[in-house]
């Protein structure tokens, strides 16, 4: 009885868990993203509390992602170019300026004015 209880409760994690595998959107290329969009917050996981930020994501399409942000210690704004590129369905971006080192972004959530996007280690939730 104890072995039927343990499997039992084993098999309800499993489909617990892949019942919450999160569904991404695949991309065929960048028309979906290109523009201007305001990055509002960030969260390790979409469950919990997120970080408000004040940031803008220029997505170009020439593959540059402009990066604008308020820094504090600089007392102004700053703009930051990397490279990006849609492959494979995601965007492969440049996780620096001038370094090789690339990390892949998954769309979550995209419609008109709000897009989710799921990099390595964050969420990072954006409006137009």
């Amino acid at each position: 009885m104890k072995k039927i209880i343990k499997l039992l409760t084993l098999a309800t994690l499993l489909f617990a868990s892949s019942a919450q595998a999160e569904k991404t959107i695949p991309l065929e290329d960048n028309s979906l993203i290109l523009g201007e969009w305001k990055l509002y917050a960030e969260t390790p996981q979409l469950h919990l509390e997120k970080k408000m930020v004040q940031n803008k994501w220029n997505f170009r399409n020439n593959g540059i992602l402009t990066s604008t942000a308020f820094d504090p210690r600089l007392d102004g704004i700053k703009a930051v170019d990397v490279k990006y590129s849609v492959e494979e369905g995601v965007i492969k971006k440049q996780i620096q300026p001038g370094r090789d080192k690339i990390e892949n972004c998954k769309v979550v959530k995209l419609d008109d004015n709000d897009m989710t996007l799921h990099c390595k280690y964050l969420y990072y939730l954006f409006k137009r």
